[in-house]
């Protein structure tokens, strides 16, 4: 019975790879959108692997067609690279809360990182990425990074990230991340994508720093005018355990908007820092756009935020003008929990 499944689905791949270069004016999925294979990973032996990154290290080089990563519930203590050279992979878990990577490494913004992923065109749903090093006892409190991204057209769906500095390195590259989890305290989402957050909770979790400390939740690092990159927080929810600013411009033309955001009373009144780009505040980006609750009073807003036009908001808050140039989500494989 395997065999003939197997040899239906070659038969099939083989059809549609046909019929794409035949017709493919006619055609509304391109062959590279079908999912070839499903790798399943279970820690108690039942599946292909028991550790995720051997499966990640099965995947040929190259592979044209998506590779579907099945990962059952469980707590997976390792670290996960994907390479520049293995793209097309669907990473799926059993649920955020139920299906866990986590490490405990630190002291690097990019090496100490629990996930990296560097290959264009990356699906991960319903699975969380943990770094625990600043989260246990004794530990000095230094950039350890749950997530780094730094590939091009990158979507997580149900997704959580957790850590306490430099949690989510959003690096480079177009991404998309809808219903997702994000917790830290300093700089906690920071890098140079050019992304769009809808629909997703953030916890500044000021607390863990100690008494008098206040959180970053951005730390965005746009470095001219002719950059492209950009933090956009969509229909999202900022809530936390102390006082929090909603950024500071890591580099001197940062951009971030929060569009239609539920806001906790822990934004400071300021709302956002210069940081080290004191003096050149007229090139930062910083905007709030019909946010609600008591962390959305901007009446004690730094004076240098910005009323961003009706087109340059348009233009950041539509996900196909801002992200998906070439419908690159829209082809992505889903696969509904």
């Amino acid at each position: 019975m395997h065999y003939l499944q197997f040899f239906l689905h070659s038969v099939l791949v083989s059809f549609l790879f046909m019929s794409t270069r035949a017709d493919a004016g006619n055609m509304k999925y391109d062959v590279q959108d079908v999912i070839a294979k499903t790798i399943l990973v279970d820690q108690s032996g039942h599946g292909d692997f028991i550790t995720i990154q051997k499966a990640i290290d099965s995947i040929p080089s190259m592979n044209s067609l998506w590779i579907h990563i099945h990962v059952k519930a469980g707590i997976y203590n390792e670290k996960l690279n994907i390479p520049r050279d293995k793209p097309r992979i669907l990473l799926v878990g059993e649920s955020r809360g139920s299906t866990v990577v986590q490490f405990g490494d630190g002291g690097s913004s990019i090496e100490s990182s629990t996930f990296s992923v560097y290959a264009e065109e990356f699906l991960a749903m319903d699975i969380t990425f943990k770094n625990t090093h600043n989260l246990q006892p004794g530990n000095p409190i230094t950039w350890a990074p749950a997530a780094l991204i730094n590939a091009d057209k990158a979507a997580f769906y149900r997704c959580g990230f957790i850590g306490l500095q430099d949690t989510l390195t959003d690096s480079q590259g177009r991404h998309y991340f809808e219903n997702c989890y994000i917790e830290g305290a300093v700089d906690f989402i920071w890098g140079n994508g050019r992304s769009i957050y809808q629909r997703c909770i953030l916890n500044a979790t000021a607390s863990l720093l100690g008494r008098g400390r206040t959180a970053y939740i951005t730390a965005q690092a746009r470095d001219s005018t002719t950059d492209d990159s950009g933090f956009v927080f969509k229909y999202c929810s900022v809530f936390g355990t102390g006082p929090a600013y909603l950024g500071r411009a890591f580099r001197q033309y940062a951009r971030v908007l929060f569009y239609q955001t539920q806001m906790a009373n822990i934004i400071v009144p300021e709302g956002w820092s210069a940081w080290n780009n004191v003096g050149k505040e007229d090139s930062i980006v910083y905007a709030e756009v019909d946010c609600e609750g008591p962390g959305a009073d901007k009446s004690k807003r730094v004076p240098w935020e910005k009323n961003l036009s009706p087109q340059d908001l348009s233009y950041l808050i539509n996900v196909d003008s801002f992200i998906n140039k070439g419908g690159w989500i829209q082809r992505q494989p889903k696969i509904h929990p």
